[in-house]
């Protein structure tokens, strides 16, 4: 990607992050901006050279703060001394970072690690961290040269921010570690080596400037939102595929109905439901039209373009003494029972839709909101403060704050956790009723004909979807209330929001495996439901009352009583079959059933369905089945 991103530590977008974290684009550093970052590092130098005690550049950190820097090294006395190279407080700065990588587990994506080093180095652009300029542009170089740091998962507590998995991003700038370059696990200085680049020595306070910060959680953090954005449409697009797939109800989507309860993420749901179901014409049929599902028989059909259907279809017909009390149902409705049971709302999966969606959808607006503040905020410690003229102390220039705590992006990470296996859990439950004979309106059981008794059609992969919906559930239990104190109690409370940040970004796959399931088997049912209306068009067109009348059950025969009833109700039907237009779903939906069937069939009989199943969950993991922009 050719595209550069301006640094000035003050307008990074998730966006933007996306873009060099997944899409390659490189990095710049605003020129004017560079000043005041320089303008930092040579205050704090003045500062130094008139012997102002400072926290973590002429002191230890943490529970060493305590601990003044000498002018010599007390050790070189020892006997059998080697003499070290560079002051104290360059040797302060390298082991800080040379003892803190210390994390453990398989190591993080690309993206994340990019995602890491973009953060660190917009941050650092705020000029109040004492960096260098010349160290941030060697930062700056290895993002832009394609040096990707081994940053393994496991070590961050949360404050003082991502300690160790930050060392482990600095200290390939220093020439040890291990990296990735073009996909080649190296050491440190082999891959900076090759690409070019020259280890860095650390200045005062470089060491703590590079390590103590947010910005592990926050690139995780900030991806998984990318992703969850994604999966929200997604999770609307599935939705309204089975709200076709049933012929539901769209009352419960009205643009009137959701003014009365406006939860910003209520509202955008069902709006964006009505565009995706927008030209429909399976919503809101009158239940009389829609057939139930019967097994195939060779006597089924006469024309010939029909017989090569692999479903019967029938109604059953209501006797006139058996509608009392409800007359004024009937002289709206037809008395013929389908496949759709007579009741004004759909169960809660389909009506209350736009309320979890759209709660979910407020969870991850809120931590957008956390995300896009802290994207740009200054997290190390201590701050400098260079412009405070005439400050009588050093402390009222070099402040010790908590910056670094991580608890906002903690807590906000813990309420997307929360709402993920919401989200599983109620596609599973529309997946669930598709493939249910018991509550899917008519459709075939597990979506099959199984006209021998050997076929499972759907059967499992449900099965598949409730065990990760489990998944999920057992693993949104919040990392953010568990604080475990580090630094022998100095950092006595800590926020666990790198735990919690990595946690929602793995499940983001788990939950799109799920929306992949219910397309798949949302586009199944949603083939049987169009092709059963259809064909009972087709029939009323063709073979007018009579055609019809063979596919109703409980009918009376000629010479019975409530047979002429019988005939004029059955010509009711046929002519509203035959007058109205093509059963289709929405636009949208019908879009994304077409790029799923072109490379995914329907299943007219028991396959092998592995293949199926990864491929549904590839166009869902790379966007391709939502509609454009």
């Amino acid at each position: 990607m050719s595209e550069t991103i301006l640094l000035d530590g003050s307008s990074l977008t998730r966006a933007q992050l996306v873009a060099v974290a997944r899409q390659g684009a490189s990095v710049a550093l605003d020129q004017a901006q560079l000043k005041r970052v320089q303008h930092a590092a040579d205050f704090l130098a003045d500062k130094v050279s008139c012997g102002e005690p400072t926290y973590g550049v002429t002191t230890g950190f943490g529970s060493n703060a305590d601990k003044l820097l000498g002018a010599h090294r007390v050790r070189d006395e020892l006997p059998g001394s080697q003499p070290a190279e560079g002051t104290l407080m360059e040797e302060l700065q390298h082991n800080l970072i040379i003892t803190h990588a210390v994390c453990v587990g398989k190591p993080f994506a690309a993206d994340v690690v990019r995602a890491m080093l973009l953060i660190r180095i917009n941050t650092l652009m705020r000029g109040h961290s004492g960096i260098r300029v010349s160290t941030l542009e060697a930062l700056a170089a290895m993002l832009n040269a394609g040096v990707v740091p081994v940053v393994p998962e496991k070590g961050s507590v949360g404050a003082s921010g991502d300690l160790a998995p930050l060392s482990h991003l600095a200290i390939v700038l220093l020439g040890g570690g291990e990296a990735f370059w073009q996909g080649e696990r190296l050491s440190g200085a082999e891959a900076l080596k090759r690409a070019g680049l020259a280890p860095i020595r650390l200045s005062f306070k470089e060491g703590l400037a590079l390590n103590n910060g947010t910005a592990q959680m926050l690139a995780t953090a900030a991806l998984a939102l990318d992703a969850l954005e994604q999966l929200l449409n997604t999770a609307d697009l599935a939705a309204a595929m089975t709200l076709d797939a049933f012929a539901g109800r769209s009352g419960a989507l009205r643009a009137d109905v959701h003014a009365l309860r406006p939860h910003p993420g209520q509202v955008e749901t069902a709006a964006h439901v009505r565009e995706l179901l927008a030209d429909s014409t399976l919503l809101d049929i009158p239940y009389h039209l829609v057939p139930r599902f019967k097994p195939w028989s060779a006597e089924a059909w006469s024309e010939a373009d029909d017989q090569a259907l692999s479903f019967d279809i029938g109604w059953d017909w209501v006797p006139a003494n058996q509608r009392h009390g409800r007359e004024a149902f009937y002289a709206r409705f037809l008395p013929f029972k389908g496949g759709k049971k007579h009741q004004p709302q759909d169960a809660y999966s389909l009506r209350c839709m736009p309320q979890v969606h759209g709660a979910v959808r407020d969870a991850w607006a809120q931590a957008c909101r956390v995300i896009d503040i802290e994207l740009n905020s200054v997290t190390d410690n201590p701050l400098i403060f260079p412009d405070n003229d005439g400050a009588p102390f050093i402390e009222e220039q070099v402040i010790s704050a908590g910056h670094f705590h991580g608890m906002p992006l903690a807590l906000a990470m813990s309420y997307v956790k929360a709402a993920i296996p919401v989200l599983a859990s109620i596609s599973e439950r529309r997946l669930n009723k598709l493939v249910d004979p018991a509550t899917n309106d008519g459709l075939p059981a597990f979506l099959t004909g199984n006209e021998d008794g050997t076929d499972s059609g759907f059967m499992i992969v449900q099965y598949t979807a409730a065990a990760l919906v489990n998944d999920l559930a057992t693993r949104a239990h919040p990392a953010s209330v568990y604080s475990v104190p580090t630094s022998a109690n100095a950092e006595d409370h800590v926020s666990m929001g790198a735990n919690e940040a990595r946690h929602v970004l793995e499940m983001m796959e788990d939950l799109g495996h799920v929306l992949a399931l219910e397309l798949y088997t949302a586009a199944q049912a949603l083939d049987y439901r169009q092709e059963m209306l259809n064909a009972a068009r087709r029939l009323a067109t063709r073979g007018g009352w009579q055609a019809l009348a063979a596919k109703i059950a409980n009918a009376p025969r000629e010479g019975q009583p409530h047979y002429e009833q019988f005939v004029a109700e059955v010509q009711q039907l046929a002519a509203a079959l035959a007058g109205a237009g093509d059963f289709h779903a929405g636009a949208s939906v019908r879009d994304a059933h077409a790029i799923l069937r072109r490379q995914i069939g329907f299943m007219h009989r028991d396959r092998a369905m592995d293949g199926d199943v990864r491929t549904v969950c590839a166009l869902v993991q790379q966007g391709a089945l939502r509609p454009a922009a």
